[in-house]
Parts: C-alpha cells; sequence; structure tokens
C-alpha cells in the first residue's frame, strides 16, 4: 500500500471481498482490473506479478483495481475453481465502471487470474460492453479451460515456466493465430525478470493506444 492506494470492502457472491484500488497521478484514462494466481497454492492480490501488473496499469494513467478472491485474507467464501471468481471480478468491474463512468476497462491476471480474465472477457463481450484489452502473463492453459481470447491480447509467458509449460500455451494459441512473447530464462514466477513484464506491457499498451490515434485521424 502507498499513499495513492485505498483499501475497499464489496460484498461478493459468498460475502465479503477486500481489494485495493490504485490511483494515477493525474485523472484517469481508463480502468484496469488485475486478477491474482491461484488461491490454493499461495496466490493473492499481493502476489508479486499481480503488483507488477497493477503499478505498470497506474504509471499508463489507468485506476487499478485488485480483489483478494474466496477464502483468500479478509476475502470470505471458498475455492470455487473459477466459477465464483469469475462472478466476484464481474463485481468488482460493475463498482470501478459505476465509478468510473465512460472510461475503457482493461483486463489483466497472472496464471489462474488469467483463466478468470479470459472467461469475464468473453461475458462482457456478450454483453455489449467488450474489454480494451487483455493482458495475460503465464496463461493457465493445460492447467484450466481457457476461453479464446481478442487477437490483440498481451501475452507473456516464461521459456522455463514448469507449472504450466509453454508448449500448453502455443497449442492454445495456435487455431486462435495469437503470438505470445517469450521471456528467456524466466519461470513461472519470473524471479528477477518481473521488470520484463513492465516494458512489454508498457511498451505495446502505449504502440496500440497510437495505433488507435492514427486510425481515427485517417477516418476522420
Amino acid at each position: 500500500m502507498n499513499k495513492s492506494s485505498e483499501k475497499i470492502t464489496l460484498t461478493g457472491g459468498a460475502g465479503l471481498m477486500e481489494g485495493v484500488i490504485d490511483h494515477p497521478a493525474d485523472t484517469p484514462r481508463g480502468i484496469a482490473l488485475v486478477a491474482h494466481p491461484h488461491p490454493l497454492y499461495g496466490g493473492t492480490m499481493d502476489n508479486k506479478v499481480a503488483v507488477t501488473l497493477a503499478r505498470t496499469f497506474v504509471n499508463l494513467g489507468y485506476v487499478t483495481a485488485r480483489i483478494n478472491f474466496r477464502g483468500v485474507g479478509a476475502s470470505e467464501g471458498v475455492h470455487d475453481n473459477g466459477l465464483g471468481e469469475t462472478d466476484d471480478m464481474a463485481i468488482l468491474h460493475a463498482h470501478m465502471t459505476a465509478l468510473y463512468p465512460g472510461l475503457p476497462v482493461a483486463l489483466s491476471g497472472f496464471s489462474f487470474g488469467t483463466f478468470v480474465q479470459s472467461h469475464l472477457a468473453q461475458r462482457l463481450a456478450a454483453a455489449g460492453t467488450p474489454a480494451e484489452r487483455l493482458v495475460l502473463v503465464g496463461a493457465a492453459a493445460g492447467k484450466w479451460q481457457m476461453a479464446d481470447i481478442p487477437a490483440d491480447t498481451i501475452l507473456i509467458h516464461g521459456e522455463n515456466d514448469d507449472t504450466i509449460p509453454l508448449k500448453d500455451v502455443l497449442d492454445w494459441l495456435r487455431p486462435q493465430d495469437i503470438p505470445v512473447i517469450v521471456i528467456p530464462g524466466a519461470d513461472h514466477f519470473f524471479h528477477r525478470k518481473l521488470q520484463h513484464i513492465k516494458r512489454w506491457v508498457a511498451q505495446l499498451w502505449r504502440s496500440g493506444a497510437d495505433a488507435a490515434e492514427t486510425d481515427a485521424a485517417a477516418a476522420d
């Protein structure tokens, strides 16, 4: 927690959920939701990869929100195999879009959190309120039934990930024809490699925004 962060408590499907909102220095240009790794294996909203994603989005000008999933920290309930967790992330989405109406929403997650966000993205798209873009780190392909994702999703994976082998990620992405950024020498938790996540997300996010502005200008 820092001076630009605030703790929140929301009511989820299994009771109270604790969370954190991190604020950018200036008026936010968007909302980012971050989902943490598997609750039964030590995953929390304070996981170092989740925090790296949150800080990266704050630096990009996004107001960023995280919650502890069911049974983690002060969040009530028990692990629900991703189903209830997706519902709870949708509640966080509703809360943040009510606080900041009209802003685009980015979805990001690490490991188990990528499963949650891929399914939330499908749900939002079906409702006519699609996410601006997804960032998935250590995508849980092969471990969980990942949903198909948009073509502009930013994917980052470690070369030496022995929790979610790169092969499983490639097998999931191949039919969708979506590329992935592979960090040489990185393990599942990106030990001593977190700076690559921050750099690639920031670089690709900004380049995507520049491309959108160029397209809009050309249309005018």
